[in-house]
């Protein structure tokens, strides 16, 4: 390897290591962000006891207030826009009225920060040593901050969803013994919120706020409609549907929910089965890349050398 091939590489390595660099940096940050709003929400409480850190939780709260008011001032003026934005943070699970311009502010802030991290590179690429590397190094940044955001949003959602998919069955079993037992379906609901709490915090949440819109006095129908929205999975919408079509017909609602019962608890053994069908799939990649080179290794690596020590001892 020349110089010339050496230096590329140790190029492209310190591309890597600045990538890395900042990408743990946000997470960091954002963790510590997480943390933050944490801490202040227990020492909102009345009997809250403050536990050190004030220094840093300070500093959290400025770069949290920042964040803010970065988010207000690029507030979307569409309703509807608004609206989308937040029933998506809703489903994943913000749900401060401050979610669509905190999400807003964290999209400026980030790339604010991709803005400086590429400026630190114009340098680097003037120097026409590295200007390949610098320039990819400005598009990690500029792609880190424009898809940054939304990604989170995005795998906090699908982190959602997989635990209202996994306990919708059981709360579904949950309210049919509830119903079966003598409750009122509102009354279920508020029974099956407090079993379910340990389980899914979160699903149970969602039927803590059902319960409330109900004795708020909003309508069965429009009430679980909100629900299936919050939620954002076809289970939770097609239980609305069943249960504003049972209420229409007046059929029998514990049968319904039975009924309905057995149907996802169907399902989730369907999507158990098709996790498990597509396993050797899965597994031929990490398979035919590690595995069988190493058994070839051990395989041939012996032979090989008996080989080449029979022809050493013929001469």
């Amino acid at each position: 390897m020349d110089a010339a091939q050496l230096q590329t590489w140790l190029t492209w390595a310190a591309t890597g290591m600045i990538a890395l660099g900042v990408g743990g940096g946000g997470f960091l940050w954002l963790r510590e962000a997480r943390f933050g709003a944490k801490r202040r929400a227990r020492l909102s409480n009345p009997g809250g006891v403050v536990q050190g850190g004030a220094g840093e939780s300070a500093a959290v709260s400025t770069v949290v207030s920042t964040v803010k008011r970065l988010g207000d001032r690029m507030a979307i003026q569409d309703p509807a826009q608004i609206s989308a934005i937040r029933q998506t943070l809703i489903q994943a699970g913000w749900y401060s009225r401050e979610a669509v311009a905190f999400y807003l502010g964290a999209r400026g802030f980030a790339l604010i920060l991709a803005t400086g991290a590429t400026l630190f590179t114009v340098p680097w690429a003037m120097s026409g040593i590295g200007g390949p590397a610098a320039i990819g190094a400005a598009g990690v940044f500029a792609i880190a901050a424009i898809l940054g955001p939304d990604q989170v949003v995005k795998a906090r959602r699908r982190k959602m969803a997989l635990e209202y998919v996994e306990g919708f069955p059981d709360m579904l079993d949950l309210l049919v013994a509830s119903v079966e037992a003598g409750l009122s379906l509102d009354a279920a609901v508020a029974r099956v919120a407090d079993e379910m709490g340990r389980r899914y915090p979160n699903l149970a949440g969602h039927l803590r706020f059902l319960t409330l819109e109900l004795r708020a006095g909003r309508s069965r129908k429009d009430a679980w409609g909100s629900f299936a929205e919050r939620l954002g999975i076809d289970e939770a919408a097609s239980l609305a549907t069943m249960l504003r079509q049972s209420e229409e017909m007046g059929t029998s609602l514990g049968e319904t929910l039975a009924v309905f019962s057995d149907d996802m608890r169907s399902k989730r053994m369907l999507r158990a089965e098709e996790k498990a069908m597509a396993l050797p799939a899965k597994l031929m990649v990490p398979l035919i890349l590690f595995i069988f080179p190493c058994l070839i290794g051990v395989l041939m690596i012996p032979a090989a050398y008996r080989i080449s020590q029979s022809f050493v001892g013929g001469h």
